[in-house]
């Protein structure tokens, strides 16, 4: 596989992981075809066993989601700062903490937009709850499939 091609497939899944913190962007499809075409481009059996890993971790991901009892998301600027708090609070947790690191990242990236935003520790925990339970879980469920996908990835490509 060039070097081109293993850019593209990553930029696809880096453009997943930031498509689960948008309303309307399939995530988690985007990261699975990006594993899914460095899988085609580079058959090897380390691949498909991402790939198969992927599509598994993919699929509970999306179980647990729809067992999550269904809520609405209100879609203002505060929505989407909150997403953009949280992601990178997730993605600075996956790294300092591998794997496990994301939940609390998303929490604590949620609570620090919170803390900005209204600048008191009781009324920014009360919000943090609030958001989790009118939508937030089922976000981090998704991107945290998605980073456990996009993990396994690299760690493969850097496997050789």
């Amino acid at each position: 596989m060039g070097v081109w091609d293993l850019m593209l497939s990553g930029l696809v899944i880096l453009l997943g992981l930031c498509g689960v913190l948008l309303p309307g962007v399939p995530g988690p499809w985007l990261v699975w075809a990006g594993v899914l075409w460095w899988a085609l481009k580079e058959p090897r059996t380390l691949s498909w066993l991402v790939l198969v890993g992927a599509t598994v971790v993919l699929l509970l991901a999306r179980a647990v989601r729809w067992a999550l009892p269904p809520r609405r998301r209100r879609a203002d600027a505060a929505d989407r700062r909150l997403a953009a708090y949280g992601g990178a609070g997730a993605l600075a947790g996956f790294v300092l903490l591998p794997v496990l690191g994301a939940i609390p990242g998303y929490l604590g990236g949620v609570y620090l937009a919170e803390r900005l935003r209204l600048g008191r520790h009781g009324e920014a925990a009360a919000s943090v709850r609030t958001a989790m339970r009118s939508g937030g879980s089922g976000v981090l469920t998704e991107l945290f499939a998605c980073l456990l996908v996009a993990g396994a990835w690299l760690g493969a490509v850097l496997a050789g």
